[in-house]
């Protein structure tokens, strides 16, 4: 059981690269990062509505504290969607996603100047590690030859933080409900959101377009299949193992672009991305945070 649970987590971290690739490619075709970000939810809305009708026992939907912290979960998936195609588009995926990945250290940082988390050599050398890798990657230092402008990279760590908020509206609701219920409200509050920044008329114009089946199945793969089988994952799968295994979305992610998008990273970048998820694996299991994905439910 422990195998097959471990197997469903790095599914669902493949199905995450995969989705960031698809979306890589829907971009490329002239699509708005946000109708991708808002069919990505939609469709993920309605597997885990069909999930919430399966099994409604210990719902909580009549949990006022359940909707509050689902609806803050919802606002974090909603920028972690929505900002991570946005980096995607003003970069590459290799970039976006390591950056997703990296951005949650500076809220570590943060609660080591506040003196929430107990100050360590080890931790902030971690955390001086991820800055240069960013550095590398993003060729901060001549930012206009490495294809990635300053928009891709502030929107690629602020959906890695989006993504840290969607874990602490989750983590708090938890324990009042269950999660196809706690999905079910967050999914719909990203649709409601991010169908303001998308283009009304673009939205409606998927349903006619010859990608209409690339949305389909980036709905899928990047929300509908992958939250539910992590879910499922992780009952029978410690933080640590988990928050390793997971590390199989950068990757895919990464392999995609260079494979199929035909991105290029410099040995710099190369360098600067290996940094920074070496180093987050490593801060992740010393600490027992989970920096990059939430605990088991």
């Amino acid at each position: 059981m422990k195998n097959l649970s471990t197997a469903f987590v790095v599914l669902a971290a493949v199905f995450w690269g995969l989705s960031g690739g698809i979306g890589g490619i829907l971009m490329a075709d002239g699509w708005n990062p946000f109708v991708v970000s808002w069919y990505r939810g939609a469709i993920g809305l309605i597997f885990v509505l069909i999930w919430l009708l399966m099994r409604p026992d210990g719902s909580g939907l009549a949990s006022t504290r359940l909707w509050f912290w689902s609806v803050i979960a919802g606002i974090g998936v909603a920028g972690n969607f929505g900002f991570y195609f946005l980096s995607i588009a003003e970069g590459s995926v290799a970039v976006a996603v390591t950056l997703m990945y990296s951005a949650p250290v500076f809220v570590y940082l943060i609660s080591l100047i506040l003196k929430l988390e107990k100050s360590t050599p080890f931790k902030w050398a971690a955390i001086a590690i991820v800055i240069l890798g960013i550095g590398l990657l993003t060729g901060i230092y001549d930012i206009g030859s490495s294809g990635v402008t300053f928009i891709g990279v502030g929107a690629g760590l602020l959906a890695g933080i989006s993504y840290t908020i969607f874990i602490f509206g989750f983590k708090n609701a938890a324990s009042h409900g269950s999660p196809q219920a706690i999905l079910s409200i967050a999914f719909a509050v990203l649709v409601a959101i991010l169908i303001w920044p998308g283009d009304g008329s673009e939205i409606a114009a998927v349903l006619s377009a010859d990608e209409w089946l690339l949305f389909a199945v980036l709905g899928i793969l990047g929300a509908g299949l992958s939250f539910i089988i992590y879910i499922i994952g992780l009952r029978n799968t410690t933080p640590v193992v988990a928050s390793i295994v997971a590390m199989a979305e950068p990757v895919t992610a990464s392999l995609f672009g260079v494979l199929v998008l035909s991105e290029t990273l410099s040995g710099l970048q190369i360098l600067g991305m290996g940094l920074i998820l070496v180093t987050v694996s490593v801060l992740s299991v010393r600490s027992d945070s989970q920096l990059t994905h939430p605990p088991e439910y």
